[in-house]
């Protein structure tokens, strides 16, 4: 046997009863509401209609432009995750990925970021080639990332 509902037309009779019991308490409702928001809720009801978009011939500056006059002071950088990295030191972003730190069979060693250790997007030649002896190195000790930034720093001359 198959049942076949259909959408009436209009709201359900159950749907029609709770928003008359909610219309019926409004002045409950939103007493409530105002006593949890401690007057948000009214506030934010009876608050001015917002205008239109900004006035023209705003200027509004940013931390910093878009164009850079200065050159990039690279520096080298090991995230949280592991993750070395040559960092601009002025604004922040990374400038190229070098590779990660990473835990196998109980040694931390640094792994470059060439296609031979499964990194998609590999290291350019130049600066593989200048820190390629780094590649495997073993880290023991609590100023091991120190010296990795250190020795990183030394073979690209930063």
């Amino acid at each position: 046997m198959i049942d076949i509902v259909s959408k009436r037309s209009g709201p359900r009779p159950e749907d029609e009863r709770a928003r008359k019991v909610i219309e019926a308490n409004r002045p409950v409702i939103d007493k409530l509401a105002d006593h949890l928001t401690n007057g948000a809720w009214s506030a934010r009801r009876n608050a001015p209609a917002k205008t239109g978009p900004e006035p023209e011939g705003l200027i509004i500056h940013t931390a910093r432009a878009t164009a850079r006059s200065e050159p990039p002071r690279p520096f080298v950088r090991i995230a949280v995750n592991g993750r070395v990295s040559l960092v601009d030191l002025d604004t922040g972003r990374q400038m190229h990925h070098l590779g990660d730190i990473r835990r196998r069979d109980g040694i931390t060693s640094f792994r470059l970021a060439t296609r031979e250790n499964g990194f998609f997007s590999p290291v350019e030649p130049e600066i593989a080639e200048a820190i390629a002896d780094l590649d495997g190195q073993a880290l023991e000790g609590p100023e091991a990332e120190r010296g990795l930034t250190e020795a990183i720093g030394a073979r690209l001359r930063l």
